[in-house]
Formats: C-alpha cells, sequence, structure tokens
C-alpha cells in the first residue's frame, strides 16, 4: 500500500494514528475522527477487505494434526512432573498430552494475506482480558457478508466542524 497523506506527523507517529483507526474501525464497525483521517482509513481498510474477500474461501476443509498440550489439575494449574537427568539431577517438567485434533489450514496466499491484515491490526484485548484476534474476525465475519460487493465497503458521514480546534469531523463506518 503505497503513499499516504502526511497528516502533519512524523512517520512513526502517523502509521500508529492509522493502525489505531484501522483497528478500530474492524473491531467496533465505526469510528468518529477527522475528515482527512477517515479518508486515508478508508483507503487502506477498503484493501484489505478486498485481500480478505479475494482469499475468504481459500483453505483446506480440514487436515489432522496432533498438538502438544499442557495436562492441567482441577484448579486449571498445569501437573508438574520430576525427572531425573543423565548426571542423576533432579527437575520438574510441566507434563504434556499428545491429541489429534481436525484444523482448517490455510492455503499459501491466504496465509500471506492474513499477515499483510496483521501489519495494519493491533492485538486487541477484550473485557475479560482475552485476545480478540481481529484478523480471524475480518477472514470469518467481514469478508464472506461483503463477498458479493465489488467494493465500497465503507461510508463517511459528515458531520462538520469540531468545537474547540474547528477541524472537519466525519464518521466512517462499514456498510
Amino acid at each position: 500500500m503505497p503513499a499516504h497523506k502526511k497528516l502533519g506527523r512524523p512517520t512513526d507517529q502517523r502509521k500508529a494514528i492509522l493502525k489505531n483507526l484501522v483497528t478500530s474501525l474492524i473491531q467496533y464497525g465505526r469510528i468518529e475522527t477527522t475528515e482527512t483521517r477517515a479518508k486515508e482509513v478508508k483507503n487502506i481498510v477498503e484493501k484489505l477487505i478486498t485481500l480478505a474477500v479475494k482469499e475468504c474461501d481459500n483453505f483446506k476443509a480440514s487436515e489432522n494434526v496432533t498438538i502438544s498440550a499442557p495436562v492441567l489439575d482441577s484448579k486449571g494449574q498445569k501437573v508438574l512432573k520430576t525427572v531425573t537427568s543423565k548426571n542423576g539431577n533432579k527437575y520438574e517438567v510441566v507434563e504434556r498430552e499428545t491429541k489429534t485434533v481436525l484444523k482448517t489450514v490455510d492455503s499459501p496466499s491466504r496465509l500471506a494475506a492474513r499477515r499483510q491484515v496483521m501489519n495494519w491490526v493491533y492485538k486487541v484485548k477484550d473485557e475479560d482480558g482475552n485476545t480478540i484476534s481481529l484478523t480471524n474476525k475480518l477472514f470469518d465475519e467481514i469478508a464472506p457478508k461483503y463477498k458479493d460487493r465489488k467494493g465500497g465497503y465503507t461510508r463517511i458521514y459528515k458531520l462538520g466542524k469540531r468545537r474547540g480546534d474547528g477541524a472537519d469531523v466525519a464518521v466512517l463506518e462499514l456498510v
């Protein structure tokens, strides 16, 4: 995604502002900001959604994958076992079990698209402190909704001047 407007900020601040706005738009579906920033974020989000729509169904149905997971006790704590090394030293190791799980596997182009989206989105936590994957939300919820559209995934409403500094304010939302 080539050049963006400078927004009167140094590069690192500008990228941080744009990433924050893109993250908020994907998370909440609607943000209120200045017109110039809304136009920049619109360009970025439109490209990310287009990328997600193209790769929406590009994955293998399911594949057996072996996963090593720690054994948990009734309180949810990891179970430790004592192991003796070759030298006779004793130490504790987390007891693990292997499981076979059916998982969907992304194709290489979908994986590349997910990585491009991750460049523009911050990690977010919900009210309980659990991490929300906005990349999954974009690919699993938002992209299928826009599968039949040929663009125009966002809309800008102009609200007028902001009290205080007189900046033009706009609302950017997903259609």
